[in-house]
């Protein structure tokens, strides 16, 4: 019979969650009690609910991440819950965790990630809890999480309990005075495949994969990063739908993701565009370390934005299944995000939102039964399948239009879908600048600076004009962007300092600190143009007008000490 202990603790100063989690250095999360105490602090977060509960434990294979899922084991065994599903090796892709929460009907997950962070011993970890609905943790919860670490000083444990989570299969421990605990490590792939087999058509995908009647294969190339999607890549791309071994690369999950960033974008997946640019793949993908974002590259590694991949999927959902049996309820963009999505919202007459950058915002509307589909710029796509974003979910998406696009002799590529799109509804030139890694407190005073300057009343009529080629844009408004979520009346300010020019071209800053050093300052750049002629221009030539315009503004280049940004999307 095990015991469960009380340990003397106290808190620790800067354990404030961000948006739905804690994600710092992970030898923040080694000292003595930390960990204990942040996961102690989520359990009593849950009141009343908490005895007796089924809880989701899983992540994206990091550092110190079969350590974390050990200690949570031990500490939820003390506190009364009464089973727990683990991801085998502790594995569990983000979307993977909010299917298995909804599938199972559980009263929420712990899932251990730092997303697209680099992760090992020197680099990042984090802890997020996601609620019943299978998504982020709002506001609510995690300010509670918060206010609860400031004043903890003891967390229950049982230390001498032992779980093997090699192997799949269930285990039962006995806790004195508190009863019985059932642990179930589960294959972390099998219950995720069976969702996305049932949301698209499997067959019709395999088909394009392996071509036939005359019609070539069409090649692809997958890379996890060594990141959370490797089994998942490997099981759905390879083994299912009949892609080739090689289509799959970096598919083991490692704790310091081999030494990449793990962060699917033109700079950090630049192995797999050099692949692209060859001419010898007809499609590519890649996905974060947890799983959650995406990167979609057609043939001579065309790239796709992530506000054109959510747009042209918005287009065509009738390539997918699942929105056939469902109906599309409505779409929902970040703010951040380029705007191709709004004139395919209103060609539909579907509901539409614009909503600050994090996902719980998503997941309210879909709860209400008034979203399906939406995505962020920063490569997140996704449905009301689960409530997180899907790296993996947005790929089989992509070839399920190109399937229905292709013909028995020709298959689509995704270039002349994404020129098709333009040619209907006009293109929406977007880039993000990212500047990583900076000190925190001129960033600081750039965005006081700058907030003050574009909420002055006197500034809305201003004519900015840009050095490059003395192109005028005219100031339409400027706000620091705020949202009052219309189904829980929750208010979020301070979002985003966004200006917005007449005809319609909008510059947003941002500026966050999630990683373990300095902060990242983010730069937005969204135009739209609807001539023809212009559609298949560079994005950063026709932008750079504009770009140079939001640099001058906000004196960035000052207050970084950057000339060029770390990473240009």
């Amino acid at each position: 019979m095990l015991k469960a202990v009380k340990v003397a603790s106290k808190p620790y100063e800067g354990q404030k969650p961000g948006t739905s989690g804690l994600r710092k250095a992970v030898k923040v999360f080694q000292q003595p009690h930390y960990t204990e105490n942040f996961v102690q602090c989520i359990l009593n977060s849950l009141k009343d609910k908490l005895n007796g509960c089924t809880l989701v434990v899983g992540g994206d294979g990091r550092y110190y991440g079969k350590d974390a899922v050990s200690i949570i084991i031990k500490i939820c065994a003390a506190n009364g819950v009464k089973h727990l599903i683990v991801g085998r090796d502790g594995i569990l892709s983000t979307p993977a965790v909010s299917c298995l929460i909804r599938k199972n009907s559980t009263l929420g997950g712990i899932v251990l990630t730092a997303s697209h962070n680099p992760g090992g011993p020197e680099a990042d970890f984090g802890i997020k809890f996601n609620t019943a609905n299978g998504g982020p943790a709002p506001d609510a919860v995690t300010n509670a999480i918060y206010e609860l670490s400031k004043s903890i000083n003891e967390y229950r444990i049982v230390k001498d309990l032992v779980c093997d989570i090699s192997k799949t299969g269930s285990h039962t421990f006995e806790v004195e005075d508190i009863g019985s605990m059932i642990v179930k490590i589960v294959d972390p792939v099998e219950d995720y495949l069976q969702l996305m087999k049932d949301i698209f058509d499997f067959s019709a995908i395999q088909k394009l994969v392996k071509g036939g009647n005359g019609r070539p294969p069409f090649k692809l190339l997958i890379n996890a990063m060594n990141g959370v999607t490797g089994p998942y890549v490997r099981r759905i791309f390879v083994e299912e739908l009949g892609a080739p071994e090689e289509s799959a690369v970096n598919v083991i999950p490692l704790e310091d993701f081999g030494g990449l960033h793990p962060d699917p974008n033109l700079t950090y997946a630049a192995d797999l565009v050099n692949i692209l640019k060859k001419g010898e793949h007809d499609f590519g993908a890649a996905f974060d370390g947890d799983g959650d974002r995406n990167m979609i590259l057609g043939k001579n590694a065309f790239f796709v934005t992530p506000s054109d991949s959510l747009a042209v999927l918005a287009a065509n959902l009738d390539c997918i299944p699942y929105f056939k049996k469902t109906g599309v309820k409505g779409y929902a963009r970040s703010m951040p995000t380029g705007g191709a999505l709004d004139r395919v919202a209103e060609s539909t007459g579907k509901g539409f939102f614009e909503v600050p950058t994090g996902w719980k915002y998503f997941g309210n509307l879909m709860d209400a039964g008034k979203l399906s589909l939406c995505g962020e710029e920063s490569f997140g796509t996704g449905s009301d399948h689960i409530r997180e974003k899907d790296g993996v979910w947005a790929a089989l998406a992509w070839l399920s239009v190109l399937a229905a696009k292709s013909t028995d002799s020709k298959s689509a590529s995704i270039q002349e879908i994404l020129t098709n799109h333009w040619s209907k509804y006009g293109r929406n030139f977007f880039t993000r600048y990212d500047y990583e890694n900076c000190e925190s407190d001129p960033c600081n005073r750039m965005m006081s600076e700058l907030e003050a300057k574009v909420t002055d009343p006197s500034f809305v009529g201003k004519e900015l004009v840009s050095p490059v080629d003395g192109k005028k844009y005219k100031v339409k408004t400027g706000d620091n962007f705020g949202y009052t979520d219309p189904i829980d009346k929750s208010v979020a300010t301070k979002q985003g300092i966004r200006v917005i020019f007449d005809d319609g071209s909008r510059v947003i800053y941002r500026l966050s600190g999630t990683g373990s050093s300095g902060a990242t300052v983010r730069l937005y750049v969204d135009s739209y143009e609807s001539d023809l002629s212009k559609h298949n221009l560079s994005a950063q030539v026709m932008l750079k007008p504009l770009v140079e315009i939001a640099l001058e503004l906000s004196c960035l280049r000052k207050f970084t000490g950057r000339e060029e940004p770390t990473v240009i999307t």
